[in-house]
């Protein structure tokens, strides 16, 4: 027996399945994406948009890789990020973000990858059908990667973070490159970060700072 309320439903073990709170971000000219694990709890976000969490330094890296400014994407003096400039510049650029995990039980309650139980992983062949000219992803942190390869026909070894390998998705030819986490947990300064991230975007081809 289970009980569904808006976006989750409570198992009978008192586990609570959670569906991804905001869908994946696609624009149409999409050359690559990055895919994380799962957004946090909804009082850990500063905004509706994939890494809200004001702690997280995904927008702080981009904003230092394509900007050289890590408050590029800040909204104002506000602990939160600007999600329309976001937007706007993902779309200009070309780059998409979508969640490795649909749906998950946090088993701790928090946004942490380790105890985050997958109970369905993303429909990676759907959102592949509506960005045709990807060709490069970039999976931020371990678990998201674990995830992505667990979705492959054939299995593939772990690379390692800053590995890129080469591998065909129903028909689609790609690239994974693992990159760090960027969040607070993960033990690499943010200038290490961005460095990771520049390299994995300009041998995307993307134009960086």
């Amino acid at each position: 027996m289970y009980i569904v309320k808006n976006d989750t439903i409570e198992l009978g073990s008192n586990e609570v399945v959670e569906t991804r709170p905001f869908p994946p971000f696609l624009p149409k000219n999409t050359t690559v994406m990055t895919m994380g694990t799962f957004p946090p709890t909804s009082e850990k976000r500063a905004m509706e948009f994939h890494y809200p969490n004001f702690q997280n330094d995904m927008w702080r890296v981009y904003g230092i890789v394509f900007f050289g400014d890590k408050d590029h994407f800040r909204k104002g003096e506000e602990k939160a990020f600007d999600a329309e400039k976001i937007k706007s510049f993902l779309s200009q650029m070309g780059i998409a973000s979508c969640p490795t995990v649909f749906k998950a039980v946090r088993e701790r309650g928090n946004a942490s990858d380790a105890f985050l139980k997958v109970i369905e992983p993303v429909h990676l062949d759907e959102v592949l059908a509506q960005i045709p000219y990807c060709k490069h992803i970039g999976t931020t942190g371990g678990k998201a990667t674990e995830v992505l390869l667990s979705l492959l026909p054939d299995k593939v070894k772990l690379p390692k973070t800053g590995e890129t390998i080469p591998f065909v998705y129903h028909g689609h030819q790609l690239t994974l490159t693992r990159l760090p986490s960027t969040s607070r947990a993960y033990p690499l300064s943010l200038i290490k970060k961005a460095e990771a991230y520049k390299k994995f975007f300009d041998a995307c081809g993307l134009k960086t700072k």
